[in-house]
């Protein structure tokens, strides 16, 4: 385990390269166990886009928390970037859970049952 260093806050560029920039550093010690990206749906739904997404970052603390670092990121000038924290449980990364996509990145969770993945 090491120090962990993010952003919390909002990025926001304006059309002519303006930037606001709220964002502040957080240090924790801990471990960084994995991350997922969920890019967008793109133009009218349909296919995917890499101008819009979110990646999702786990980490575990020294005292055993879970942590979630979401980054909400566009690359469309005036659209905001916001990054935030959100401690979890060990459920959220389990089948059904909030986080379970991540979770399953990270080698969390179990297969699915047959019931599971008929509903």
């Amino acid at each position: 385990m090491g120090t962990i260093k993010v952003h919390v806050g909002t990025v926001q560029t304006g059309n002519s390269g303006q930037t606001n920039d709220s964002r502040r550093v957080v240090s924790f010690e801990g471990e960084r166990l994995g991350n997922l990206t969920i890019y967008a749906p793109g133009k009218d739904g349909i296919g995917l886009t890499d101008t819009r997404g979110i990646t999702e970052t786990l980490f575990k603390t020294t005292d055993g928390q879970f942590i979630v670092h979401a980054a909400d990121w566009s690359r469309w000038q005036g659209e905001p970037s916001i990054e935030c924290l959100e401690e979890i449980q060990d459920s959220d990364l389990q089948t059904g859970g909030s986080y379970e996509r991540l979770g399953a990145e990270c080698g969390f969770g179990t297969p699915l049952t047959l019931d599971q993945a008929l509903a």
